[in-house]
C-alpha cells in the first residue's frame, strides 16, 4: 500500500460513491435522510476521535478498536428509524454477531485496555511509518488523518449502508433471499472463527516455544501457518470477511428487488482495501520467512483453492 494507491482509494470514495448514489436507485426519502445524517454524524465524530487520540498517543490503531463496534451501532440506529421491521432487525442481529466475534478476537490480542487509548497497535503501521515516502513526520500525520482515521471510518459506514436501502423498502416482506443471506453470513462467520482460532493456536505455540528457549518444532520453524484452512488460502479470514459483507449486501437486493444498487459500493471498496492489506502483509512475511515465497506459489491468496 503506497501513497498513490491511498490517493486512488480516497478519490474513489469521494467522487465515485456520491455519483453512483445520485444516479442509481430511488432517491432517499425524509426518514432515510434522517437516518443517514445520524449515522454520518457518528462516523465523523469517530473519525475525529481516532485521529486526535492516535496523534496524541502515537498509536494509530484506534480505528481498529472501533471497527467491530461501529457497524453494530449503525445497524441498530437504522433499525430504529425503520421501527424495527423484520428485515432491519435481522440485519442488525447479524451485524451484532459479526461484531461480537471480531471484538473477542481482537481483544485477546491485547487491543482493549481500561485506558482506551492504549493497547495493541497493528505492527504493519509501524513498518509503514518507517518508509521514505512518509518522511518527514507531517506526511504520516496527513496519512493518519486522510486514510487511517478518515477513509477507514468512511468505509466502515459504507459497507453497512445496505441498511438504508432496506429502510427505503421497509414495507417489503422478508423473502427467501433474506434467509439465504443470513445462512451464508453465519457460514462465513464460523469459517472466519475457525481460521482465526487456527492462527491463534499456531502463534501461541510458536511464541511459547520461543519463550521457553527450546528448539522450535519443524512446523514452527517456518514462522507462518500453512495448515488447516491456511493450507487452501493464504488469507482465509480475509476471504470470509469479504464474503460476509457481500452477503450483507444481499439483504438490500431482497428489499429493493434489484441485483445492483448503490449500496454495493461499500463491499466493493472493502475488497479493494483487503487486496492492498493482503499484499502489504505478504511483502512483510516474505521478507521475514524464507519459505513464504514457496507458500505463495502453491496456495491461493484468498479463494480457498490450493492451486488457484
Amino acid at each position: 500500500m503506497n501513497i498513490i494507491n491511498t490517493a486512488i482509494l480516497l478519490l474513489i470514495t469521494l467522487l465515485v460513491v456520491p455519483a453512483v448514489s445520485y444516479f442509481t436507485g430511488v432517491a432517499l426519502g425524509p426518514v432515510e435522510w434522517q437516518a443517514l445524517k445520524m449515522v454520518s454524524g457518528l462516523m465523523l465524530a469517530a473519525a475525529l476521535l481516532c485521529f486526535v487520540v492516535g496523534e496524541l498517543t502515537n498509536n494509530v490503531s484506534q480505528v481498529d478498536k472501533l471497527w467491530s463496534l461501529l457497524p453494530i451501532a449503525y445497524a441498530w440506529i437504522v433499525a430504529y428509524y425503520g421501527e424495527y421491521s423484520s428485515r432491519l432487525v435481522l440485519m442488525a442481529v447479524m451485524v451484532t454477531l459479526w461484531g461480537a466475534r471480531l471484538t473477542y478476537n481482537f481483544s485477546r490480542h491485547g487491543a482493549y485496555q481500561w485506558k482506551f487509548w492504549q493497547g495493541h497497535e497493528d505492527y504493519r503501521w509501524g513498518v509503514l511509518k518507517q518508509r521514505p515516502e512518509f518522511q518527514p513526520a507531517w506526511r504520516w500525520t496527513a496519512f493518519n488523518g486522510l486514510f487511517i482515521s478518515g477513509y477507514q471510518n468512511v468505509l466502515i459506514l459504507l459497507f453497512t449502508l445496505p441498511t438504508i436501502v432496506a429502510l427505503q423498502n421497509v414495507q417489503s416482506p422478508l423473502a427467501l433471499l433474506d434467509i439465504v443471506a443470513a445462512v451464508l453470513m453465519m457460514f462465513f462467520l464460523v469459517f472466519e472463527t475457525i481460521a482465526d482460532q487456527q492462527q491463534w493456536n499456531y502463534q501461541s505455540r510458536k511464541y511459547a516455544q520461543i519463550k521457553s528457549g527450546k528448539p522450535l518444532d519443524i512446523d514452527c520453524q517456518k514462522g507462518f501457518l500453512d495448515q488447516g484452512l491456511w493450507k487452501y488460502s493464504r488469507h482465509p479470514n480475509y476471504f470470509a470477511e469479504q464474503s460476509i459483507w457481500f452477503c450483507f449486501y444481499l439483504f438490500s437486493v431482497s428489499a429493493s428487488g434489484h441485483w445492483l444498487n448503490w449500496s454495493i459500493t461499500g463491499c466493493l471498496l472493502l475488497m479493494v482495501m483487503f487486496q492492498g492489506s493482503a499484499g502489504f502483509g505478504e511483502e512483510t512475511s516474505a521478507a521475514k520467512y524464507p519459505d513464504y515465497a514457496q507458500y505463495q506459489q502453491r496456495v491461493s491468496r484468498l479463494i480457498p483453492w490450493k492451486w488457484w
